[in-house]
């Protein structure tokens, strides 16, 4: 009996585990980010009072515009999540348009909150994304022009443009507020940094390598 009572308290933590580890379905008919208050954020931003709505809070102008993709990798991400579009709260899905130069990437990252589902408008891309340990399978395909592809939440994934000139995309995301960690980034350009003989002795290399990394991020 004790057995059978352990079990069913387990099945309940995971399961109540599960339900709040994404977003809830909203009970009401929208919750338009009060990104003034003071009140604690639990999950996702505050409401603001309903009468106070306007289209504004429902819009944004802008994704028609190509990125600048003038930085180290050649790719920049233009977001239309929470943070432009306050209607967004609580409603469990954004956008997102990427641009990239010529042999530009988006770096391996992660979204913790959410799956992305991407179509390339235009050029053509190779993407993949790596399945959890142990396996660590990679599945990758390269994409034209009105091609889709998944990437699971929570696994690293990447996008190159492998075409001959410049390649957009267009990605929609299942939170509001998806979030990105870049492999990269955070690995090597934590703050305060990550001690040179952890890295070291992760990535198997001399310390020499873990410092010019570091000097980078």
């Amino acid at each position: 009996m004790a057995n059978q009572i352990l079990l069913l308290t387990t099945f309940l933590a995971m399961t109540c585990a599960l339900v709040i580890a994404f977003e809830p379905s909203p009970l009401q008919d929208f919750c338009v980010a009060d990104t003034t208050s003071s009140v604690t954020r639990v999950n996702g931003l505050p409401c603001l009072d309903s009468k106070l709505a306007q289209a504004d809070h429902f819009f944004f102008s802008g994704l028609h515009i190509p990125g600048k993709t003038s930085n180290p990798v050649g790719g920049v991400v233009t977001p239309v999540n929470v943070v432009q579009i306050p209607g967004l709260n609580t409603l469990g899905i954004s956008l997102a348009r990427i641009d990239y130069a010529q042999w530009g990437v988006i770096p391996p990252h992660t979204h913790p909150r959410a799956t992305e589902i991407l179509t390339v408008l235009e050029g053509s891309l190779y993407v993949g994304f790596v399945t959890s340990n142990p396996d660590n399978k990679l599945i990758s395909k390269v994409l034209y022009t009105g091609d889709v592809f998944v990437f699971p939440v929570g696994l690293v994934h990447f996008q190159q443009n492998v075409g001959k000139g410049n390649a957009v995309s267009l990605s929609s995301l299942s939170s509001q507020n998806p979030g990105v960690n870049t492999i990269a980034n955070a690995v090597f350009g934590a703050n305060p940094s990550i001690s040179d003989d952890i890295l070291a002795k992760s990535f198997q290399v001399d310390k020499t390598v873990i410092s010019s990394l570091q000097a980078k991020f």
